[in-house]
């Protein structure tokens, strides 16, 4: 009676096929709801979230840019604050004006976590740096008993006197002799961040940040004064503005009558401001960029319409260069030639002919460290990017250096190539100090040999010029010592800095025989 119930061979397999699958999918079903796979759900979302709305400020960052701990203690808080997401002992509340809600900034929170390295790992140079003086010697002033500590915030070498001038933390602006004897010419309001010496003037047009500190606060000038101390005559060009750090200047509207661009490198707030002048020698100023962050700039025809243009290496967020093409109309048409992650710290750059193919190649450098990341990092250093035409730019060098601050190219050696000298601010001070000052002997075609000279028991170096200073025909490095030990500019805890705190400058004297 039961032979109706029997099953054909086929049967069988059919249900044995519907039952492997049914378990299948349960078992799939289960493992779609397990933290691990909601984790990986949620970075997949993440990642996207990031595309979609980290872009809206700067170049999307890679999460293997800087450690997992920085992404979370630093870097993160800080960028929630400009999507309106509020960080309350360490729980995020999303604000009425954000954008995204809560869960889903968790979600770009936890693609960062996860995805960063615990540490990053430092390259080690193929072949070590020679620990030597190489061309160089070492210049001091004497040394003042009574000198406070030494925060030098500027230097600049006038090619008609051949003197250096500096500025201080305290506003001081100061020239040198070639025997590195100091005489103040001027007390200003600010520190003095950057200057002019317009030719056969005895004049200095010079830039004060208004504030040091990263605060929105706009007290930034741009000032002309005479060289001659005694002359205490002064015209304020443009004030309120936002830390300006450098000015430029040419005839942009080409009326007859200098103008000046003017870097307002500002905190939350800043921008590139055009200073036009006008007939009665006023001057009107207009914003050509309004972000913050603009740190360096550099003037030449780089289209060849016989109208100069500007460039600008913005260190803020948007980290880049972008060039200003004149208008021919009072404005500027913006391209951006190179763009790099917001946790770079860009720090200098130089347009320099390396390969003397007539095209001006980009000397840049990152490095700064006193943001939201103080680890070192392995892309901090120099590099040069190729000009292959129509700025259009590879990549052709780079030698690591942490805390990278400025590179300045020039022939040091007489050999017909061009080498770099190299400071770092945020220099590995604990365990690689020598890397405070670097330079680079070019051997070959884009092959350098790195000298470490031994100087960092003399100071800390955030500012760098060159310049003949005796006259010997060679290019001498002037070394600016800002000395502070204070906190927030000392990253590596248990290091106590050893440099002279009150030497203001060095000069490492050039001492190649001419080829």
């Amino acid at each position: 009676m039961f032979t109706k119930f029997r099953l054909s061979s086929i049967q069988v397999c059919v249900l044995i096929v519907c039952a492997v699958t049914t378990l299948i999918f349960i078992a799939y079903s289960c493992n779609e709801n397990t933290p691990e796979s909601r984790l990986r759900q949620d970075m997949a979302d993440g990642k996207e979230l990031a595309k979609k709305y980290c872009v809206s400020c700067h170049q999307l960052p890679d999460p293997s840019l800087i450690d997992s701990a920085s992404w979370v203690r630093g870097v993160l808080p800080a960028m929630a604050k400009r999507l309106y997401i509020n960080n309350y002992m360490g729980q995020y509340f999303a604000d009425r004006k954000s954008v995204l809600n809560i869960v889903e900034w968790q979600k770009i929170v936890s693609y960062y976590q996860k995805s960063a390295p615990v540490n990053l790992v430092i390259p080690k140079p193929a072949t070590p740096a020679l620990k030597d003086w190489s061309l160089f010697s070492l210049v001091k002033p004497v040394e003042d008993p009574k000198a406070l500590v030494a925060m030098t915030t500027l230097l600049a070498f006038d090619h008609s006197d051949h003197q250096f001038y500096s500025g201080d933390a305290a506003g001081g602006f100061y020239q040198w002799d070639k025997d590195l004897k100091s005489k103040l010419i001027r007390k200003m309001p600010s520190s003095v961040t950057g200057s002019i010496f317009p030719a056969n003037t005895n004049n200095a047009i010079l830039t004060c940040i208004g504030v040091l500190p990263p605060l929105d606060i706009e007290k930034g000038q741009v000032v002309q004064v005479s060289l001659n101390a005694k002359n205490k005559e002064q015209k304020i060009f443009a004030d309120s503005l936002p830390r300006a750090v450098q000015t430029v200047a040419a005839d942009f509207n080409k009326d007859g009558l200098t103008d000046y661009v003017v870097c307002g490198f500002g905190h939350e707030r800043g921008g590139l401001f055009l200073l036009q002048q006008r007939p009665d020698h006023s001057f009107k100023k207009t914003v050509i960029r309004e972000v913050p962050g603009g740190e360096q700039l550099a003037t030449g025809d780089f289209d060849n319409d016989g109208w100069p243009d500007v460039m600008c290496l913005f260190a803020q967020a948007d980290e880049g260069i972008w060039m200003f093409l004149n208008d021919h109309k009072g404005g500027f048409i913006t391209k951006n030639l190179l763009h790099f992650p917001a946790v770079y710290g860009s720090s200098s750059f130089q347009l320099v002919d390396f390969n003397h193919d007539g095209k001006p190649d980009i000397l840049y450098t990152c490095g700064d460290n006193s943001d939201f990341s103080k680890v070192l990092k392995p892309y901090h250093g120099v590099y040069i990017f190729t000009n292959r035409g129509d700025w259009k730019f590879k990549q052709t060098y780079f030698y690591h250096i942490d805390g990278c601050t400025k590179a300045i190219a020039a022939d040091f050696d007489h050999d017909g190539d061009l080498d770099i000298a190299t400071i770092a601010f945020f220099a590995d001070f604990k365990f690689h100090p020598a890397a405070g000052f670097t330079y680079l002997e070019q051997t070959r075609a884009n092959q350098f040999t790195a000298h470490e000279i031994p100087i960092d028991q003399y100071g800390r170096w955030l500012t760098m010029e060159i310049g003949d200073i005796d006259g010997d025909g060679n290019q001498d490095i002037i070394l600016g010592n800002f000395s502070t030990r204070g906190r927030g500019l000392v990253n590596q805890k248990g290091f106590k800095p050893q440099w002279d705190q009150h030497l203001p400058v060095i000069v490492l004297k050039n001492n190649s025989p001419k080829k």
